[in-house]
């Protein structure tokens, strides 16, 4: 087994194990060298959202992607976990956007499905599953659905789960292993989906101070938990204190630690 396909297998272990996997998100070098020497990390997943702030461009597949799978590609040479990296929608051919991305190291994703007909987006997630079996690997495929991020204020939410385990279930019998359900918050929304797609088979975000704790989530049946452009907002969040407080006259915080 080459070094990639054991990745690859790893990072599927790691979802239908017993245990939740949490992965907080990274985008540089340096976070994701922070994140992988914490306590307890397994793997790694990348944020699109927060590589593309890093260059000056919004979220959205506005970064060039040569400049995204490079500096993924950075993230995967600097350390020895497997990496997911978030595909968006794909670039246009998610296909290709997937073998260049195993091309980099990367042994996961994300797909977005941006609520596309669902053959369309079942296509898709089929390409993306047919570019790891031709680089010999389990490509671990977080298949997204967006039906609630893209939701009325004043949707259904009984239907909205009813529409996500839908879509999640062609993804699932198109291959991913696992679905992604952003914007999924309450218990009992989250109990529905597990119900739903089965044990194991749920990605969720956490956000901040409204989402489940990790060990709750486990207990509910969840695969995994990402924290999106999160754990960016919180170094930045940091950073900006620090500064406003010693521009005001203070120190910076005695706390701060040579993690570079």
């Amino acid at each position: 087994m080459t070094d990639l396909a054991a990745r690859a297998s790893s990072l599927l272990a790691l979802h239908t194990a017993p245990e939740i996997l949490v992965l907080p998100n990274v985008w540089d070098v340096v976070s994701a060298q922070v994140v992988a020497a914490a306590d307890g990390v397994r793997a790694l997943a990348t944020a699109s959202h927060s590589i593309a702030s890093t260059f000056g461009y919004p979220d959205g597949e506005r970064i060039p992607l040569e400049l995204h799978l490079d500096m993924v590609g950075r993230i995967v040479a600097a350390v020895d976990l497997p990496v997911t990296m978030d595909l968006e929608a794909g670039y246009g051919d998610a296909g290709d956007t997937a073998r260049r991305a195993i091309e980099k190291g990367v042994v996961g994703g994300n797909l977005e499905d941006q609520l596309k007909p669902l053959d369309e987006a079942v296509a898709a997630v089929e390409a993306v599953m047919a570019a790891g079996r031709d680089a010999g690997i389990e490509f671990v495929l977080n298949a997204r659905t967006d039906v609630f991020v893209r939701a009325a204020k004043d949707a259904d939410r009984g239907e909205l789960v009813a529409e996500a385990v839908r879509r999640g279930r062609a993804f699932l019998d198109a291959g991913a292993p696992v679905v992604f359900v952003p914007g999924a918050i309450a218990r009992d929304e989250i109990a529905a989906l597990v119900d739903g797609l089965g044990e194991r088979r749920l990605t969720v975000i956490s956000v901040p101070g409204a989402s489940l704790p990790a060990s709750e989530l486990q207990e509910l049946g969840v695969a995994r938990v990402s924290t999106g452009p999160f754990t960016q907002r919180v170094a930045l969040t940091a950073l900006q204190d620090a500064a406003a407080a010693i521009v005001a006259g203070g120190v910076l915080p005695a706390t701060t630690r040579a993690l570079n």
